[in-house]
């Protein structure tokens, strides 16, 4: 009995490591600060919104799953402690959980109308084509990988109509970080993806080459910074953006030594920063 219960346990562990579950409560957070602190005309009883949120995360959620069916072997190669925990539950039962939330979430979303219906279609087809095919090929991988990350925080927007140059500076901001993060995370599997026949950027152009766009990325997100804290009225938000600069002063230095360690460290600070903005932009709203 003790044994049967510790199985089950271990595969309830397998399950929220599929689907992401730290991530999900990082988007969760986000995406409330985003929407009833930055657009502020957001009533919170308004049933719509709450049903898009969950939806997005559901869909997310299955991504995960999916990604973890179509990427097995890969996480054998690069991450064996969680293969050998995720090996707990079949690989059906991946699939299975992928259907009832996708399913879940577009029964919700045509409920809330058939345009938020349609939205929700496409970006879970393009999960799933991204997991099955765009993954490998070159550049297209980072590009579609950082588009479906902001998805629901566009999807937000158009809800709303809610554009502002603001907005879309913050964007170019986020896009940035988030496609220097997903390079940096194809040189930490670089080898695995060799082996897997991946086209990533550190594999066709080597890691030279792939480090100095990495730098020219930051760089580039460095000046924005600079540009949104001498341009933007963004309140005690503003801070965070000075603090940035010097940020990633520390971070281009770290990536001068290509080693392993470094970009691991790096891919970390640079989660940690994203979501030391978000805890930005929630301080700055209620103390403004």
């Amino acid at each position: 009995m003790k044994n049967l219960f510790l199985h089950r346990a271990m595969q309830f562990v397998s399950l929220l490591l599929g689907v992401r579950i730290f991530r999900l409560f990082f988007l969760t957070f986000s995406l409330y600060v985003f929407t009833f602190f930055i657009i502020k005309t957001v009533d919170f009883t308004d049933v719509k919104i709450h049903g898009i949120i969950f939806c997005s995360l559901m869909s997310i959620a299955a991504g995960g799953l999916i990604n973890q069916f179509y990427d097995e072997e890969k996480d054998k190669i690069i991450k064996p402690f969680r293969a050998r925990l995720q090996a707990f539950l079949k690989k059906k039962y991946f699939l299975y959980f992928y259907l009832i939330l996708n399913i879940l979430s577009l029964g919700i979303s045509l409920y809330l109308s058939w345009r938020i219906f349609l939205y929700f279609v496409v970006y879970q087809f393009f999960i799933w084509f991204y997991s099955h095919k765009l993954s490998k090929i070159l550049l297209v991988n980072n590009f579609t990988y950082v588009l479906l990350s902001v998805y629901p925080f566009f999807g937000i927007l158009v809800y709303y109509q809610y554009f502002t140059i603001g907005i879309f500076l913050l964007s170019a901001f986020l896009f940035l970080f988030l496609l220097s993060m997903d390079i940096i995370k194809d040189l930490l599997s670089r080898e695995a993806d060799e082996a897997l026949g991946y086209q990533t950027f550190p594999i066709v152009y080597g890691i030279e080459k792939t480090s100095k766009l990495v730098q020219m990325l930051l760089l580039s997100a460095g000046f924005l910074a600079l540009f949104i804290l001498t341009n933007q009225d963004l309140g005690l938000h503003s801070y965070y953006f000075g603090a940035t600069i010097v940020f990633l002063i520390l971070i281009l230095f770290l990536l001068k030594n290509k080693s392993k360690k470094n970009y691991f460290a790096v891919s970390i600070l640079l989660k940690i920063w994203i979501f030391v903005g978000v805890i930005s932009m929630l301080v700055s709203e209620i103390f403004v």
